[in-house]
């Protein structure tokens, strides 16, 4: 596993392991209840995937895209595991969007799809936090997916080799509202890596977010939202309400 975490009063960013709730690191045992994990990276930017799911395409009745369509969603938006998601007051409907995410490992352009893995750095988890009543109004989708919080990444990157049939849900409220599996993708891992890269150079530390399954909905204040994604982990964060942009500490 690879991430950043604050234990003992300092942040560690590197290898650990977790063994029998202790988080293990230089030399170090500490209570995993103890850890406060950080986002795992801080990309230069965050390129998501839109209707990249089967199920995705079949539950909006929409067809299988030829190639895929892609957005961006700015690194100021990222947060981590157990951070609060901040439901803007301009929004009536924020909605969960659970996802893989890829985490590039070195500075590539024009990757070709067999060599894809090279670059891989990890995996972890993702939700692509959106508002969709904005997302409807302006016609395009930068308002709405770019709203500080909005990109919830963690809690640590794990090292797949292969990551094509992995069991994919979100939980809000302890509720099962999206289930699925990789082997659902439409553009497998390793295609997008090899498409996204022949648009623009990937840096190291940037996130591919894969695309949600069948299942969105609305998060509403006080909500608990979890990704969870076999053989990684779970993703935890908590969704907060405000009547004006003002700081949220919690």
């Amino acid at each position: 596993m690879l991430g950043r975490f604050v234990a003992n009063g300092r942040i560690y960013e590197g290898s650990f392991e977790i063994d029998d709730g202790l988080v293990i690191f230089d030399g170090y045992e500490v209570p995993l209840s103890a850890v406060k994990f950080l986002p795992p990276v801080t990309p230069s930017k965050i390129i998501a995937v839109g209707l990249n799911y089967i199920d995705h395409a079949e539950e909006l009745k929409m067809p299988v895209p030829d190639e895929p369509i892609l957005f961006m969603k700015p690194s100021t938006a990222v947060i981590g595991h157990e951070d609060c998601i901040i439901l803007p007051h301009i929004s009536q409907r924020v909605d969960y969007e659970g996802e893989l995410a890829v985490v590039i490992a070195k500075d590539c352009r024009n990757v070709p799809e067999t060599r894809a893995g090279d670059y891989i750095l990890g995996y972890t988890c993702f939700n692509d936090v959106t508002a969709r009543d904005l997302q409807a109004k302006d016609g395009q989708w930068t308002r709405a997916k770019s709203f500080d919080t909005f990109a919830p990444l963690g809690p640590y990157i794990v090292s797949i080799d292969d990551p094509s049939k992995l069991g994919i849900q979100t939980r809000v409220n302890g509720r099962v509202v999206q289930k699925s599996n990789t082997s659902n993708l439409i553009f497998d891992v390793f295609q997008l890596v090899s498409f996204v890269s022949s648009v623009m150079t990937l840096k190291a530390g940037d996130v591919i977010a894969t695309g949600t399954p069948a299942g969105v909905g609305m998060l509403k204040n006080g909500d608990v939202v979890e990704v969870e994604i076999e053989k990684i982990g779970v993703l935890r964060n908590h969704a907060v309400k405000i009547d004006r942009q003002i700081r949220c500490e919690c």
